[in-house]
């Protein structure tokens, strides 16, 4: 049977699922193949070990867990052998398969790789290791993924190059292999472009910005029992550029009102647990001052945390205890979006509500950066964004691009003297 043709079965199942394989002495991958040899059961253990390395980081873990879980998939199933004894040109054919899979290999939406049935795990017969979705505009407008349309980004790319440099590092580390087949590529930009032009910082309009913002207020205003949440949520968004998972609660930290504290000047910060583990504080501005003093006397507390307020952040609706589900931001901020949209419509600027259509969760911590970074010192929006470099941060300056634009516009093809 041609493995190409056969939708494969998920290996690896949920970090809460996995027991620890450091404490395990029997791995099997005979429950995957037809066929294997002992080198794919190392092949097995090696790889949970790697990944378990992550549980600190569900989100890591995940992301890690996708591209391992493919290289497994690829060698056991396509080429009959162990992952271990993968060479250069066997990494460099696994990337052009990965960026032309089987249609067969190719899901139109995210589920679960295991589903819970009468107390067990069981295969999701849905679940494919590659995915091709359509954007929020085109959804509405009636497209549908077609997994012959399937092309992977850059970004997604690279992300394949990072990990297996990773694993085969770890793999080294663990005297398995001898040397990693992915440094040894030497033309990797076979597979990933070089892009001289700046990425264009996705991010709404300071229109937009201002009808989101008023459009929360008045849904605060009207419906206070569900959306003074939203309204604290989306500014908590822009004026301290946080990321959807720095709003709730994970295995890495629970957000608190007592994150918010004031210094020995009076100044108020706010401690996050962000990107890689990592801790940073985050100016409040005197808005979002405001906006935590207003939402807290809804919830009937006093106006600022004291020290040591262990009161979730951002608390769930229905039940106790803090939100824990990165969906359900979504869903508020697109809620928010979509309002906004009707009311700029509404008003006769449909025109410019467009991005409101498309716009994410991300795009707000991107539009608070862009609009920060016009007035304040780089280095401070750095280090309030928690970017790892400047360069990363100077993404966000279009200056360079309108000057760029303005000496170029007037140049002349034809002289008309």
């Amino acid at each position: 049977m041609n493995p190409t043709r056969t939708v494969p079965n998920p290996i690896i199942d949920n970090l809460q699922f996995i027991n620890n394989p450091f404490k395990q002495n029997n791995f099997s991958a005979a429950a995957y193949l037809e066929e294997k040899t002992p080198e794919m059961d190392l092949d097995l253990e090696y790889a949970l070990k790697f990944l378990y390395s992550y549980n600190g980081s569900t989100a890591t873990f995940n992301s890690y867990r996708r591209e391992i879980e493919r290289l497994l998939q690829w060698g056991w199933r396509i080429e009959k052998r162990s992952v271990i004894r993968l060479k250069r040109e066997d990494i460099e054919a696994f990337i052009q398969f990965c960026t032309h899979p089987p249609t067969t290999w190719i899901g139109t939406k995210n589920v679960s790789r295991f589903k819970n049935k009468n107390g067990e795990r069981i295969v999701n017969k849905d679940w494919r290791p590659f995915v091709i979705t359509v954007s929020k505009s085109e959804f509405r407008a009636g497209a549908e993924a077609n997994p012959k349309q399937y092309c992977p980004s850059q970004s997604a790319i690279k992300s394949t190059f990072t990990v297996l440099s990773s694993f085969y590092v770890y793999l080294m580390q663990e005297h398995c292999v001898e040397s990693n087949p992915v440094a040894l590529i030497k033309q990797k930009n076979k597979f990933v472009r070089k892009d001289q032009i700046k990425p264009l910082v996705r991010r709404i309009s300071t229109l937009q910005w201002d009808y989101v913002l008023e459009t929360a207020e008045l849904m605060a205003t009207e419906t206070p029992e569900e959306h003074e949440r939203t309204l604290f949520i989306m500014t908590c968004l822009f004026a301290m550029y946080l990321r959807i998972s720095e709003l709730v609660a994970d295995e890495r930290s629970t957000p608190v009102m007592g994150d918010f504290y004031q210094d020995n000047d009076k100044n108020w910060w706010f401690s996050v647990t962000g990107k890689g583990n990592k801790n940073r504080t985050v100016t409040v501005c005197n808005d979002m001052l405001i906006s935590l003093k207003r939402y807290r006397i809804f919830l009937g507390l006093s106006p600022l945390p004291a020290v040591n307020d262990q009161i979730p952040l951002i608390s769930k609706i229905k039940g106790n205890g803090p939100m824990t589900s990165t969906r359900q931001i979504r869903r508020i901020v697109q809620d928010c979006f979509d309002a906004s949209f009707q009311k700029m419509k509404d008003d006769g600027l449909e025109e410019d509500a467009l991005d409101l259509k498309t716009a994410t969760v991300h795009w707000l911590r991107h539009t608070g950066i862009s609009e920060d970074v016009k007035f304040r010192p780089r280095e401070h929006v750095r280090d309030d964004a928690g970017h790892a470099s400047m360069a990363t941060t100077d993404r966000y300056i279009d200056s360079d691009l309108r000057e760029r634009h303005e000496s170029g516009r007037k140049k002349r093809v034809k002289d008309v003297s």
